[in-house]
């Protein structure tokens, strides 16, 4: 199998993990798909944060689509460590991600819904960071970048995480403070936000 092959393969596991299986259990267990969309009015910094993580999941099948069909070169050759190391990365990302998202039980989502109140989890890796599915998933998307290193690969990368970024600080964290005040308030003063002990 050829590099690009099997970061295009890699890619559907991850999606279909992130997005597709833990849909699938939330709404058996719930009744709800848990995804509410984009936030925000259009051209707003929320709504933009939805189109930049949809931008870089595009991105991130044309760089693999790209190479595999010869018309997208990779900014350097990988050798073999690089390529074993980029599959760890993307893998270890992938099981980790899934393991966040399922931490959260019936409180998982995607997106918000100004009326919904759910559970305030702060135990198992959300007592580590604040969070971790986003944590989990960049990792996944940065041993992508090692795995399959071109202008897109690198692009898609910038992308999701520009997109966390304003999604964490825009839409996340503010929902967080008017639903649940003083007690988000100490937990995000003692608990990182993508890293441990940061933010």
């Amino acid at each position: 199998m050829s590099r690009p092959v099997l970061a295009l393969v890699l890619l559907v596991i991850f999606y279909a993990v992130a997005f597709g299986l833990r849909t699938w259990q939330h709404l058996r267990a719930t009744g709800s798909t848990g995804f509410h969309g984009l936030s925000g009015r259009p051209g707003s910094v929320e709504w933009l944060g939805g189109v930049l993580f949809g931008v870089g999941i595009i991105l991130s099948l044309a760089a693999a689509l790209g190479e595999a069909a010869g018309w997208l070169t990779g900014l350097w050759e990988p050798g073999p460590a690089s390529v074993v190391l980029g599959v760890m990365i993307t893998l270890g990302g992938i099981a980790a991600t899934y393991m966040a998202q399922v931490s959260m039980g019936d409180a998982w989502r995607i997106g918000v819904q100004e009326e919904e109140r759910t559970r305030f989890v702060t135990a198992g890796p959300f007592a580590v960071v604040r969070n971790p599915i986003f944590s989990c998933m960049l990792l996944s998307t940065a041993g992508f970048v090692v795995l399959l290193p071109n202008c897109l690969s690198v692009a898609s990368f910038a992308s999701l995480l520009i997109a966390v970024e304003l999604q964490v600080r825009f839409v996340e964290e503010p929902y967080l403070l008017r639903k649940h005040g003083q007690s988000y308030r100490d937990y995000a003063s003692r608990v990182g936000r993508f890293v441990p002990g940061l933010g």
